[in-house]
């Protein structure tokens, strides 16, 4: 904790940090808001989503919000007046939805499934369809792309391992592979670097850890409670944005106090890929 700063506090659960048009934007899980908030600290609830949790957000490349309705399996986009109307429908895929990432292409990637069910990726194409592109993940969390657009990178919570899959120049997924195995510790969030490396966030372990391809620990930074997520933002790609919080089970994400927060600390390596 002793590199790490506090820029916000009093939240709920932080979840699907981007780093967008000079502020840290994320999900404020356990309420209706969206939240963007600056580097000095000053935070603004941007949006309101009509549902509690999990919901997530990223960016169409015209600049318009996408955000995933989990449990009723809508994406949503926000109209330049404010309104928010259904993009694309996947509840037929899989009954619950979780994190989304959209890469240069302008392809839209989500994933899901439920707790008790295996995980699914499904791919939103600029065209506007709709299909499954992989299946048999477990607990899918956090997605990432590399800048070139040919490799996705998934998070199986389950499986304690990060998952790369090649893009197509369809948009399907293929070659499934093991990019790192994380030595039991579970991830959530995750965001890349131009290095290469993984930063993944970790519940259990309560601490924000920086891989390389193979799962070799270049960096780790301690928490003292859960970290749900974290993103590579800032002026320069080099501030390291952690959202934690305390975590007592799935049965007391909606009764227990307020404990969550945004870290922040400072590292030498900026964030590429998307999300952004």
């Amino acid at each position: 904790m002793s590199d790490t700063q506090v820029l916000l506090s009093g939240l709920a659960f932080g979840e699907s940090p981007r780093w967008h048009q000079g502020r840290l934007w994320f999900s404020h899980w356990g309420t209706d808001e969206i939240i963007a908030i600056d580097p000095q600290g000053k935070s603004k609830v941007v949006a309101r989503v009509p549902t509690a949790l999990p919901f997530c957000i990223d960016w169409l490349h015209d600049g318009r919000l996408l955000v995933v309705s989990g449990r009723e399996g809508l994406l949503l986009r926000q109209e330049s007046g404010g309104e928010l109307v259904t993009h694309a429908t996947l509840s037929h895929l899989a009954p619950i939805w979780n994190e989304i990432v959209v890469d240069g292409r302008g392809n839209i990637y989500v994933n899901g499934g439920g707790f008790d069910a295996p995980g699914v990726i499904a791919v939103i194409t600029p065209d506007g369809t709709v299909r499954q592109v992989a299946e048999g993940l477990a607990f899918p969390n956090g997605m990432a792309v590399t800048p070139d657009n040919k490799t996705l990178i998934v998070a199986e919570s389950h499986a304690t391992c990060l998952t790369a899959f090649d893009i197509n120049a369809d948009g399907n997924l293929s070659r499934r592979r093991v990019w790192a195995d994380l030595a039991g510790l579970a991830p959530d969030g995750i965001c890349l670097d131009s290095e290469g490396a993984v930063w993944y966030a970790t519940v259990p372990g309560m601490c924000c850890v920086r891989v390389k391809k193979g799962g070799e620990v270049l960096q780790r930074i301690q928490l003292d409670r859960g970290c749900f997520a974290c993103m590579l933002g800032g002026q320069d790609k080099r501030t390291l944005f952690m959202l934690a919080a305390e975590w007592h089970g799935f049965e007391h994400m909606m009764d227990q106090e307020r404990t969550g927060k945004i870290l922040i600390a400072n590292v030498s390596v900026p964030g590429v890929g998307w999300p952004s």
